[in-house]
């Protein structure tokens, strides 16, 4: 999937979504203008975009999530790594860790992962 980013309004929409996905668009249309002060326009010109993009489908005037929340922040992650650290997890861990210290928890949680993917 192409251009995982989205913009800060993209988010709030995107959210809006799997919030209450299975959704009516006319449902979503009344959302945006409560929440967002949207025209029925531009909440079919975001919802265009985002179905382009291959995260949601609006079939039937029912619009859907066809990636879970979880599997988009995913795909974001392993993209920016791939991106910036050649999708290295190793070097992403140093240079994140270079800056902020893991907490005793946040390291547990990480060897418990570790462990599990050993089995």
């Amino acid at each position: 999937m192409d251009n995982l980013t989205l913009g800060e309004m993209e988010g709030k929409f995107a959210d809006l979504i799997w919030e209450r996905q299975p959704v009516g668009s006319g449902e979503l249309v009344a959302l945006c203008a409560e929440r967002f002060g949207w025209k029925k326009s531009t909440t079919y010109t975001m919802l265009k975009r985002l179905c382009a993009r291959g995260i949601f489908a609006n079939c039937g005037g029912t619009v859907t999530a066809l990636l879970k929340r979880e599997e988009f922040h995913a795909m974001q992650g392993e993209e920016l790594i791939d991106k910036s650290f050649g999708g290295s997890l190793p070097r992403f861990l140093a240079a994140f860790t270079r800056r902020n210290r893991l907490s005793r928890e946040e390291v547990e949680a990480l060897q418990k992962l570790i462990d599990e993917y050993k089995e």
